[in-house]
């Protein structure tokens, strides 16, 4: 994809959060916080975004594929465990996947900095924002 393409495409996907008001802004007090987005596992597509500094067009699309492997193997080995959270280490930062429980065909993608974050408490407040979340 071009980079005009992904800029065009990241344009109109934040004018559709917009207008969905979809609202992530209680991700943006995790401390840390660089960025979230709110993500269609099925596609790679983010839904909502927040933060910057982040390609999170790029992220959301890798992501989604880091979690549909490990959706697929986790099912293959136990089809009663379904996966919470993904956490990947960065040496600078910390990147989070939570698929909502309510449809895990969605999920919460949230990147710290790992210099000002506190990953249990990140973990704790992602918990929480999720199961209060609600999309459909």
């Amino acid at each position: 994809m071009s980079e005009n393409e992904d800029r065009n495409m990241s344009e109109n996907e934040d004018r559709n959060m917009s207008e969905n008001e979809i609202d992530l802004s209680p991700l943006a007090s995790i401390d840390g916080f660089r960025a979230a987005a709110l993500i269609d596992a099925d596609t790679g597509l983010k839904i909502a975004t927040i933060g910057s500094g982040v390609n999170m067009a790029v992220a959301a699309a890798g992501n989604t594929q880091v979690y549909n492997t490990k959706r697929s193997v986790a099912s293959s080995v136990d089809p009663g465990d379904p996966i919470e959270e993904i956490i990947i280490t960065l040496q600078k930062g910390y990147h989070l996947f939570r698929p909502l429980s309510s449809n895990p065909e969605i999920g919460l993608y949230l990147v710290l900095d790992r210099t000002k974050a506190n990953l249990a408490m990140a973990r704790r407040s992602l918990k929480l924002f999720e199961s209060s979340f609600q999309y459909s």
